[in-house]
């Protein structure tokens, strides 16, 4: 069974005998364990693989002390510094178990708990398309004082700590649900340790800890059951790609081959995943994608080694049910192996049937994101996945409502919807924590970011709105795209969290975004409603949620809502054909507060509607 993990027997047989003489020499000294992975499990999750650390271990005999549970086989690192246990629980009872080193020296002892599972209704639900999440950079959104000491932090530093934690999120939930939130996003939430300048999160050096920076795995589990209590959800953001180079394993790596390269020999990340699309495309054209570093600082983990796959699916288990998860957002996703993300997702999707979730791939072709999608087989794997962001509908936006461009372009992406297994599910965005703020890239024109949060409110997908931008927030590159929330720190010049603290921009946008997604909950039909696209032109762009079978229904059958935005700074005329659409049979054309414009004409088939500058108006149809 060892072979699995060596590449030939002559490689076996050197472990082996390299094994017998690290533990002849571990004998004069008794073991110690310093730390297990994961620290504890749950008895109905599946049998767990346990990573110990610290001394002397090599050559130890191992003994796990508890009913109904067995330690099935072990593995040792050469030097003695890890060990691997695989134990079978299932069928055990919830208890606390004890751990067990032992060698000619002497003994040590760890208490293992097994808990019972979290029988909570209220978690594990997933996020849909009835959802609006909105991503929290926890350093930069709000402090609470009584969560720390606040040691440590460099406010004036743009890449500094600055403060921001679990507590300072759980006392803004009334922000954020008067806003119309209703799943919560935050950046990573695991110990970035000893590594500079990882306020972000994304170089974690212990993946079962919260960095202290955020408060305790207390603080984050209040958080979760504040949300919950709301009926709000939880959404974590893991990153199975790669590590922090403080992280312990990158210069004493836990088995062979647990990294793609080493600390002195490694390749730098690409980025052109058409690579990875592309059947004909050689292993040399696409290997620096899944196997490159992601920077020097970022060491790539070998996720076709299955000591460290188990090791990060068992992870993801570990998280969701120690915080009664919903989500989890799955950093870097192209740059790991899809096989890997078929089991991540097997396991993961077989605990928690309905929790959900959204992966990263940064690339605005709906060819090269669709690929990665999962619910179909490419390449003979489905990579499970739930939905990947949007990013293609991002660019999109951004091109036609500040670039310039048609909104016939926003029309031909939205055409390639049949790509994917579930368009329904994308999750839509303006701009999140790694693009220029998008109230900064359009000239800090109120009336497009406006008009960019309506069509977040009202296209098909999963609306995202990054912290902030709901009040106009501006920011350039990274990391002048990452400023501190108005109002969340001690000693900010005014606090954007009140209406009367906030300045007559932030208002603005404010008002009319918590207003358009109280439009969208108060309509379900654009939540879940089918869209059809009726008309596109250089400036106006024309939709309708709803059932799309010709002609209008009853009353009292589902509604349909009409969507027109305006993107020129005239007023421009729109005439729709309403035969063979879903508004053949339509004579009744409600605007809706707050978008609203004049009343559409219609005659003889025909809808005239003129729409105002930079303007979106939603009409109800019957």
């Amino acid at each position: 069974m060892y072979l699995r993990f060596f590449s030939s027997m002559r490689e076996l047989l050197a472990y082996m005998l390299l094994l017998l003489i690290c533990a002849g020499a571990a004998q004069a000294q008794a073991p110690r364990m310093d730390k297990v992975d994961p620290p504890g499990w749950w008895v109905e999750l599946p049998d767990p693989m346990l990573l110990v650390r610290g001394e002397n271990l090599g050559g130890t005999q191992f003994y796990v002390a508890g009913k109904g549970v067995t330690l099935e086989r072990t593995r040792m690192s050469l030097n003695g510094h890890w060990a691997f246990l695989w134990l079978r629980t299932k069928g055990a009872a919830a208890q606390s178990v004890t751990i067990t080193a032992r060698n000619r020296s002497g003994r040590a002892q760890r208490p293992f708990v097994l808990a019972a599972r979290s029988r909570k209704e209220d978690g594990h639900s997933g996020f849909s398309p009835a959802d609006v999440l909105y991503l929290i950079m926890t350093d930069r959104f709000a402090a609470s004082e009584a969560a720390g000491s606040g040691q440590g932090l460099e406010r004036d530093k743009a890449r500094g700590w600055h403060g921001g934690n679990f507590a300072g999120i759980t006392q803004h939930l009334d922000y954020l649900q008067q806003l119309g939130v209703s799943a919560v996003w935050t950046t990573p939430v695991a110990s970035n340790g000893a590594m500079p300048e990882s306020y972000h999160g994304y170089a974690a050096t212990d993946l079962y800890a919260v960095d202290p920076h955020f408060g305790t795995l207390a603080d984050y589990r209040r958080l979760s059951d504040a949300l919950h209590m709301r009926g709000m959800k939880l959404v974590i953001d893991l990153v199975p790609n790669h590590l922090g180079v403080q992280h312990p394993w990158v210069t004493d790596p836990p088995a062979p081959e647990w990294f793609h390269g080493s600390l002195e020999h490694h390749i730098g990340a690409q980025y052109d995943f058409a690579q990875l699309v592309d059947p004909h495309a050689p292993h040399a054209a696409w290997r620096a994608i899944t196997d490159g570093w992601f920077t020097d600082a970022m060491p790539d983990l070998n996720q076709e080694n299955p000591l460290v796959a188990a090791y990060l699916i068992e992870n993801a288990l570990w998280w969701v049910e120690t915080a009664n998860l919903d989500g989890i957002r799955l950093d870097t996703f192209p740059y790991v192996g899809r096989a890997f993300w078929r089991d991540f997702h097997a396991a993961l999707h077989a605990t928690y049937p309905r929790l959900t979730t959204v992966g990263e791939i940064f690339n605005g072709d709906p060819e090269i994101t669709s690929f990665f999608a999962g619910g179909v087989t490419r390449r003979g794997i489905d990579t499970g996945l739930d939905t990947p962001f949007d990013f293609p509908v991002y660019f999109a936006l951004r091109n036609v409502l500040i670039e310039g461009k048609p909104m016939t372009d926003l029309a031909k992406v939205l055409r390639q919807d049949e790509l994917y297994p579930h368009p329904e599910r994308l999750v839509t965005f303006l701009g999140n924590h790694d693009t220029k703020r998008f109230f900064s890239a359009a000239q800090e024109s109120g009336s497009r970011l406006k008009l960019g949060l309506g069509l977040l409110a009202t296209l098909r997908g999963v609306p995202l709105i990054y912290s902030g931008d709901e009040i106009a927030m501006p920011g350039g590159d990274d990391p002048d795209n990452r400023h501190d929330f108005p109002g969340g720190f001690a000693g900010d010049a005014h606090n954007a969290f009140t209406p009367s603290g906030r300045t007559p921009v932030e208002e603005d946008v404010f008002t009319w975004t918590a207003s358009l997604l109280a439009l969208r909950r108060a309509h379900p039909v654009l939540q879940t409603g089918a869209q059809q696209d009726l008309a596109a032109t250089d400036d106006v762009f024309a939709f309708l949620r709803g059932e799309d079978e010709l002609g209008c229904p009853p009353d009292h059958m589902q509604e349909r809502v009409l969507v027109v935005v305006n993107k020129a700074s005239q007023s421009r005329t729109l005439e729709i054909s309403t035969k063979e659409t879903a508004l053949s049979g339509c004579t009744e054309f409600e605007p809706l507060a707050p978008a609203l414009g004049s009343a559409p004409q219609l005659d003889a088939g025909k809808l005239r509607i003129e729409e105002g500058s930079e303007s979106m108006t939603l009409y109800r149809v019957r």
